[in-house]
């Protein structure tokens, strides 16, 4: 279902109005105001990155996505066969969440 951002001509207020069928109203109620006097605008689309979209901008010099050294670390891991010691999964769990890690203490 569609959301669509109205801007109302009296008070300038956006209004957002999620649509449920085809068959959207030509101006809705102003939230602010109450006024019919809106128009449409155009919506700002989000795509969010996904996995292989951070590898393939990776440059390979620096790390610029902690999403990235995550990843790498958890790989180089099982790579050498070893399990992932529990202070590393935190980093690694922080930087999947977008926090670049500080300096880790003897793992």
């Amino acid at each position: 279902m569609p959301l669509f951002e109205y801007s109302c001509a009296d008070c300038g207020r956006l209004t957002e109005f999620l649509v449920r069928s085809g068959d959207a109203p030509q101006h809705p109620a102003c939230e602010g105001c109450g006024s019919q006097r809106t128009g449409r605008r155009l919506s700002r689309v989000r795509r969010g990155r996904t996995d292989a979209d951070v590898a393939a901008e990776s440059t390979g010099e620096a790390v610029d996505d902690p999403r990235l050294l995550g990843r790498w670390v958890e790989h180089r891991f099982e790579q050498y066969g070893m399990e992932i010691p529990d202070q590393a999964r935190e980093v690694i769990d922080a930087a999947r969440e977008g926090e670049l890690p500080g300096p880790v203490d003897d793992l």
